[in-house]
């Protein structure tokens, strides 16, 4: 029983690090780990596929060991949060409250996201 909750749950995790990849707001770091470790846990087979994985396997053993995010990465990412949240500032959401609000969001995002080691190649 435990075991496939931790393999629904990783699933779910690496859908969630999937779709952060193109969704700015939606970390993909955190549910990658995420699925890893409960692969680890869960499927020894899962667990090896997703190490193994040509893209997500290096990603993932490059922030366990070093706590750094590849340049291109964190490049887009900030680019793709600021380019979103000022979208919806300029043009979606009208109460001042919640534009400052969004503002604030994008400077917290940037400043987690700048904050990690920058890995080169």
């Amino acid at each position: 029983m435990k075991k496939n909750f931790l393999i629904v749950l990783g699933t779910l995790s690496l859908v969630l690090g999937l779709l952060g990849i193109a969704l700015p707001l939606l970390p993909t770091t955190p549910f990658l780990l995420l699925s890893a470790t409960c692969y680890f846990h869960g499927s020894d087979r899962l667990y090896s596929w997703l190490m193994s994985h040509p893209t997500l396997g290096p990603y993932i053993h490059s922030f366990r060991e070093d706590k750094a995010i590849p340049l291109r990465v964190k490049v887009v990412s900030v680019t793709m949060v600021w380019v979103t949240l000022l979208y919806c500032i300029f043009f979606v959401v009208d109460p001042l409250w919640l534009r400052i609000l969004l503002f604030l969001l994008a400077i917290g995002i940037s400043w987690h996201i700048l904050s990690y080691k920058t890995r080169r190649a």
